[in-house]
């Protein structure tokens, strides 16, 4: 898939809580170029005097209609935190789309199960939004310690059911996503993920002791985003590869960790 560096106009930023932000924007040119959920982008901070890489930020939804592109960015430097203080009607460099994006399986192979947690439910809305789109049966399973920083619900609920886990009971089942109870009352055909390492690892047992396929968003340190820089190598059983370029998207099959 072709990747472009465009300016975009942000046609809103709202904050969503004091975590994270929404981030909508189109291009000041032409039609935005065609994007595959898991994809991302790499975005440039203006302004800063610590912040001389683009950030990678996974793309969140693509507006057809309103010819959008959406990004939730959680603000936890100083390059996320500009990003997250821009307004509407700034300009925002970005180079897009990058990396390989999920699957989406066959609207007859059955439910698919979309595991995110923290800002790893980003590209989970788009996946969602395509798989329904296609006939899919997308289910939302997602964890965070506690509710306030879960997000955006109501928007998942629109492509398929949504299940809630909360480390300290605040919402949902109390617990991780691998102890939901929804993991043994139902069956999945396929399992997409991102979120933090350990969990991700979780979730990836499970599916392999199950035989479900399954897919991960690996969230590796990116500089680039072009596979030059070599900072976010993944051991794979292809031998060494780039994130940003092989990935992020991985079948956990090709993956060398220690489960």
């Amino acid at each position: 898939m072709k990747k472009y560096q465009i300016n975009l106009t942000l046609t809103q930023v709202e904050p969503l809580n004091e975590r994270y932000a929404l981030i909508k924007a189109r291009p000041q040119e032409g039609p935005l170029p065609e994007m595959a959920p898991g994809q991302f982008a790499q975005l440039k901070v203006e302004g800063s005097n610590t912040t001389f890489l683009r950030r990678p930020i996974s793309i969140h939804f693509v507006d057809e209609e309103h010819g959008e592109v959406w990004f939730l960015v959680q603000a936890v430097g100083d390059g996320t935190r500009r990003l997250a203080g821009m307004k509407a009607g700034d300009t925002l460099d970005a180079v897009l789309p990058l990396g390989r994006g999920f699957t989406i399986p066959s609207p007859a192979d059955g439910p698919c199960l979309l595991v995110g947690g923290g800002v790893g439910i980003a590209p989970l809305l788009y996946l969602g939004a395509c798989m329904s789109r296609r006939g899919g049966q997308p289910v939302f399973l997602l964890g965070a310690r506690k509710a306030t920083d879960l997000v955006e619900l109501s928007l998942f609920r629109q492509y398929g059911p949504v299940y809630v886990t909360t480390e300290d009971g605040s919402m949902g089942e109390k617990g991780f996503v691998t102890q939901h109870s929804l993991l043994q009352e139902q069956r999945f055909a396929h399992i997409s993920v991102c979120g933090p390492g350990p969990m991700m690892k979780a979730v990836a047992a499970y599916a392999r002791r199950q035989g479900i396929a399954c897919e991960v968003s690996l969230e590796n340190m990116m500089a680039c985003g072009l596979g030059a820089c070599l900072c976010c190598v993944e051991d794979t059983e292809h031998g060494h590869v780039c994130v940003c370029k092989e990935g992020p998207v991985f079948n956990i099959n090709e993956l060398k960790w220690q489960i």
